[in-house]
């Protein structure tokens, strides 16, 4: 580094005139006082100060100032800036043949030969940069920031990009930063700015786990950008040699979503791989596959049913659940006004379930005509019930009857669970001799719970023909946080159409309003067809979360089940002792890895110490199958459990490049935007860059804190040395 320093003056002539005369005026003003002093020594020195004093400030007022200049003796320095993110892998830069990778479309200018013209004036640095992190984006504003501080003595930048950032601050700060400092960027843009023609298929949405035996539907998504529909033949495979195929009507320019159902037949678990076969027209292949885990189990869910009289609905409901093999059915009749309550069979029992330790069993609870009389019900088991969902993530069902006992649960905390409001004035409900029918609301139509046919418009046509009910709850309107699925086709008041089929999320678990008690009566000519297949959707869909996964003495459940990337999800858990009983106290971790193995510890906090809950949030950063370790340190028990993050990385293949990004940042820093092919262009501008200013170091003296110090100084010991001559 070659440093060169001078001294310089910001004079003008009449200041430097200004200087001399009052410096001359103080030399004489000096001399006479020491003459009339006789020449004493002491006199002579403090005039010989005063003269200091004032050329030292005729000095300043000429504003001096101190330079320091540096010049490096090292070549300048060139950086090639290449863009390393996963979109650099999608083939759309048009070749002779074939369409290549972007990232195969830079090798020329990667190739160090290129840069020879210039190489003996400056040094050429190749840098990687926008390197997506696992489930990250990629950044072009952090290089572009820090290039000045990581290449010294830098005097220009080529940056050979899609264009396509996703992270960071916008690149054009970075560029006016890069402006101000008089460095100029070489925009090399790659890839196509609209979309060649392209199936993607952009989602497997799987659920956590399946029934063995029973079908389990999977959605997908498939996104397209060739011109005109066309209809597709999917496959799905499963590493053990199932396939199902499903054809799919391909919508263009646009998205199409729908689902295929699989049955499975036996226990464990599977990977699922869809495939959506090559179209004749579509230049990328490499993103038309996605898999999915999924765990198949055999199911054994635990149904407790309470109930006041043996109705229809109810006899009905009990055959139904009890022939389901999946279902362990316990029923429980209070018949108001006997001694004893009913039921003889093995299912049936003579109390309702004590303590926390036997209600906690049940995964869903039916609760029908029953209440707080008749030594029914008692408040403390409607506190349990509701913590049982809250905190244990059971359902719920309430299935209120003529004789309108459940009005009588709404003064107990049971009360903020239910779906409806109910009206107190028509306490027996509203019946008829003419049957009424369901109409399905839009969020029924799309809702697993309500999905009898395979298809939505056949779905739509079996529920217009189910057979009608002839009594029905005193419903008004939802409330809020509840989702209405179902209503009454004819019957409205101010509020609209009274809600027959409603649900909500209560803490943990789900809730289910059944404002009819003629669901049996849709085995009409069908048998159980519909009939056990609703109720048992609605089983399995109330317990899915608490079945999501379970030890002997934890249990792990998650919202939502099929969580997004970057969404926060709730994690909750339940502890037991050895001996059974919930965990009141204690320390639960969940380590959690990610698919790129980066891991992170989840503390729970406690959410409910009666039920040993226990609850935390994760935020995925990444998708796909995440690996949890939950553990008590208190009862050293540990629980394994997955979960899949949906979605796709941020940076993704196949997006359209984005050249107007480089073209900005070229024109803010006053370069040039060159294709790749041209390479020539951007080595020309380069040799013709002027070499980076020296660094120059300024000290305005004038205005400097220690000059003007000692100007202080040398005036206090001019006054006091008057003072000590006897002047003063």
């Amino acid at each position: 580094m070659n440093a060169t320093r001078m001294l310089t003056f910001l004079w003008t002539p009449w200041s430097v005139l200004v200087s001399i005369v009052i410096v001359a005026l103080t030399i004489v003003f000096s001399l006479l006082a020491w003459r009339r002093s006789g020449y004493r020594g002491s006199f002579g020195l403090l005039e010989l100060l005063r003269v200091a004093l004032v050329i030292a400030a005729a000095v300043m007022f000429n504003q001096p100032e101190w330079i320091e200049e540096f010049r490096p003796e090292e070549k300048p320095t060139v950086a090639v800036l290449w863009d390393a993110s996963p979109s650099m892998n999608t083939r759309d830069v048009v070749d002779a043949a074939q369409p290549i990778m972007r990232s195969e479309a830079l090798k020329p200018l990667l190739n160090e030969a290129s840069w020879s013209a210039i190489q003996e004036r400056v040094n050429v640095v190749f840098q990687p940069v926008a390197e997506a992190k696992a489930g990250r984006g990629s950044d072009l504003h952090a290089p572009l920031a820090d290039a000045t501080n990581k290449f010294k003595n830098l005097i220009g930048i080529v940056l050979a990009s899609d264009g396509d950032w996703n992270e960071g601050p916008p690149p054009v700060e970075a560029a006016a930063q890069l402006r101000l400092k008089g460095v100029p960027i070489f925009g090399v843009p790659v890839g196509s700015p609209i979309r060649l023609p392209d199936v993607e298929l952009l989602s497997l949405d799987a659920p956590t786990f399946g029934i063995v035996n029973k079908a389990v539907r999977i959605p997908f998504t498939i996104e397209s950008s060739l011109p005109r529909d066309y209809v597709a033949t999917l496959s799905m495979k499963t590493e053990g040699g199932d396939e199902v195929t499903k054809e799919v009507r391909v919508a263009a320019m646009g998205r199409t979503a729908d689902a295929v159902l699989w049955k499975p037949e036996e226990i464990g678990d599977y990977t699922l791989t869809m495939n959506v076969p090559e179209h004749n027209d579509e230049t990328l292949t490499d993103n038309n596959e996605l898999s999915a885990p999924i765990s198949i189990r055999e199911e054994k869910l635990k149904v407790l049913v309470v109930e006041s009289y043996p109705r229809w609905e109810y006899r009905y409901l009990r055959n139904a659940l009890s022939r389901d093999p999946g279902v362990d059915v316990v029923c429980l009749l209070f018949h108001p006004g006997l001694s004893k309550v009913g039921g003889g069979n093995k299912d049936y029992i003579q109390k309702f379930p004590e303590g926390l330790d036997e209600l906690a069993k049940f995964d869903v609870v039916f609760l029908g005509d029953v209440g707080l009389d008749d030594n029914q019900l008692t408040e403390e088991q409607c506190r349990l019930l509701k913590g049982l969902v809250e905190h244990q993530a059971s359902g719920l069902v309430f299935m209120p009857g003529w004789q309108g006992r459940q009005f009588s649960l709404l003064d107990t905390e049971l009360d903020d669970l239910y779906p409806v409001t109910l009206d107190d004035s028509q306490i027996g409900g509203w019946g008829s001799r003419t049957p009424s029918h369901f109409e399905l609301t839009e969020l029924g139509r799309r809702s697993l719970l309500t999905k009898l046919a395979d298809t939505q418009e056949d779905n739509i046509q079996v529920w217009e023909g189910l057979p009608g009910f002839q009594w029905y709850a005193p419903a008004l309107r939802a409330r809020a946080g509840s989702e209405v699925l179902a209503v009454h086709k004819d019957a409205v008041n101010e509020y609209g159409r009274l809600p027959l089929l409603a649900t909500r999320t209560y803490g943990a678990g789900k809730v289910l309003f059944m404002g009819t008690d003629g669901a049996w009566r849709w085995r009409k000519g069908v048998e159980d067809k519909y009939h056990y297949r609703f109720w048992g959707q609605v089983v399995r869909w109330m317990a899915y979360q608490r079945n999501m996964a379970k030890g002997e003495t934890m249990r792990l459940f998650y919202s939502p089940d099929q969580p997004l990337m970057r969404q926060t999800l709730t994690l909750d858990a339940n502890v037991m002792e050895q001996s059974g009983e919930p965990l009141e106290k204690g320390d639960v971790l969940a380590r959690i890895v990610a698919p790129s193995g980066k891991a992170e510890t989840v503390r729970f906090t406690s959410s409910g110490d009666e039920w040993g809950a226990f609850s935390g949030r994760f935020t995925a950063e990444e998708p796909g199958t995440h690996e949890v370790t939950l553990s008590c340190k208190q009862t050293n028990a540990t629980l394994k459990a997955s979960f899949f993050v949906q979605g796709v990385a941020t940076e993704r293949l196949g997006r359209p490049a984005r050249p107007e990004v480089l073209e900005e940042l070229a024109r803010v820093t006053r370069g040039k935007v060159s294709e790749v092919n041209r390479l020539d262009q951007i080595v020309n501008s380069l040799a013709t860059l002027p070499d980076p200013p020296p660094s120059i170091r300024r000290v305005q003296l004038w205005n400097h804190p220690v000059v003007a110090g000692l100007l202080v100084l040398f005036l206090g010991v001019f006054w006091v040395g008057r003072k000590v001559v006897g002047l003063i």
